[in-house]
Formats: structure tokens, sequence, C-alpha cells
């Protein structure tokens, strides 16, 4: 079986440490193009999530056991789960995001992690995670069943059908996930919080009108949380 963390305690809520462990070294890697890593990510993750199947079907029967990183009633579902689709994660550097010298869109820089949405019966069930490791594409997690819905829900609601449109912004020192809305002919882009956005920032569900927010309603929050969060981890 790959080696793989299924981030047991933390795969439910999908939870966020407040660093990046392959941000610095993936992001001076990133040289290929979007479709050619998008083309590596998925070839990887469906020849990874076809093996981790396999392992746990031959290995666990019936109910999954606690802490399995996949929300599924019983194991054997796991043959009719499907890798539905996938997207670049980007963040931004703490220091950018606490000098304010740019706007939240343009700060933002790809992390070359790709996550792609795990379904069963067409319904989200957790998120796979895919790194370069070493100069080849690997899946290096399973988990995140509540981010995952989250974010289908936030894709369903504002994103073309290309996803040209959306990106995903992790800023893992404020233990946030953001989906980037992409206005038309120039618009200015506006967020979704996602579930760990709305606990860490302590952010309604919904914004005004459309449910997005303005970066302008989240950069306070966002470097309130970094400072605060900063601070903890000395």
């Amino acid at each position: 079986m790959p080696r793989i963390s299924t981030f047991l305690g933390l795969a439910a809520a999908g939870c966020l440490s407040l660093t990046s462990p392959a941000l610095l070294a993936q992001t001076a890697q990133i040289a290929a193009s979007p479709q050619a890593q998008l083309d590596g990510a998925s070839s990887a993750v469906r020849r990874d999530f076809t093996q981790f199947v396999q392992y746990q079907v031959q290995n666990h029967a019936g109910s999954a056991p606690q802490g399995f990183p996949l929300e599924v009633a019983d194991v054997q579902d796991l043959k009719d789960a499907r890798i539905a689709y996938g997207f670049p994660v980007y963040t931004v550097a703490p220091a950018d995001l606490l000098a304010g010298r740019s706007e939240l869109r343009t700060l933002a820089k790809p992390t070359g992690i790709w996550r792609f949405v795990i379904t069963l019966a067409d319904q989200p069930i957790g998120l796979a995670t895919v790194e370069q490791v070493n100069g080849k594409w690997e899946t290096v997690a399973y988990g995140a069943a509540v981010m995952a819905k989250d974010l289908d829900a936030a894709m369903s609601a504002y994103a073309n059908p290309e996803r040209s449109n959306v990106r995903v912004l992790r800023i893992y020192q404020a233990q946030s996930d953001l989906l980037e809305v992409h206005g038309g002919q120039g618009g200015a882009a506006r967020y979704a919080p996602l579930h760990s956005a709305r606990q860490s920032l302590l952010l309604q569900r919904k914004g005004a009108g459309d449910g997005l927010l303005d970066a302008s309603e989240l950069l306070e929050p966002l470097r309130a949380a970094v400072k605060k969060n900063l601070e903890s981890a000395r």
C-alpha cells in the first residue's frame, strides 16, 4: 500500500496546522503548467485511490473503524466511490498578509498541492491530498469530510462548469480555508468562507446578498488570527 497519512485525528473536521510542511519547498519548485500539474496529480490520485480501496476492502469487513478518514458507513462501500474533481491549493504568506501591501487576490500563490473531492453516490465523502514527493506525484492524505461537503456546496453555488472562476485558498497561519470567486469582466474577487474559516475567524456562514464577502471584510479577521496564532506558537 502507498505511504499515506490518513490524518485520523483530523479527518472529519479537516483541521489545519499553523504551518505548511511542503509550502516553502513546493512553491519554489512549481514550474510545470497548470494542465501538466493537473494531469500528473490526477493520474496519481486515481492510481493511489484504487490501491487504497483494494487494501481497505481486503482488510476491513463491515462498518468503518473509528477514525476512518472517509465518511462511509461500510468499508465495502468504497468500491463504489470515485474521484470527482481536483483543484490546486493557493496560500498567502503571513508576512504579506500582515503587511497588507496588496489585495488578497494578488497575494495568493500556488503551493504545488492539489486536492481531489471523493464522492459516493454523487455525495462528497472526503478529500485526497496530492503532492510531489521526490519529483513524483503521490497521494499523501485522505480525510476532511466536512470540508469536502462544504467546498462542494460552495463550488455548486459559485463555480462555472469549468471551475475556472474559483480558487481555493488555505491560509495556514489563520487556520482558514476560503473559496475565492472571481467576478466577470475584471470584477473584484469575493470570498466564500469555508467551515474552518467560519470557525477560526468567527464569521457568519453567509455574507450579504449572494453570500460572498469582500476581501476588505476578511483582511482584518485574517490578520488578527495570524497574529494570535503566530504568537501562541512561539
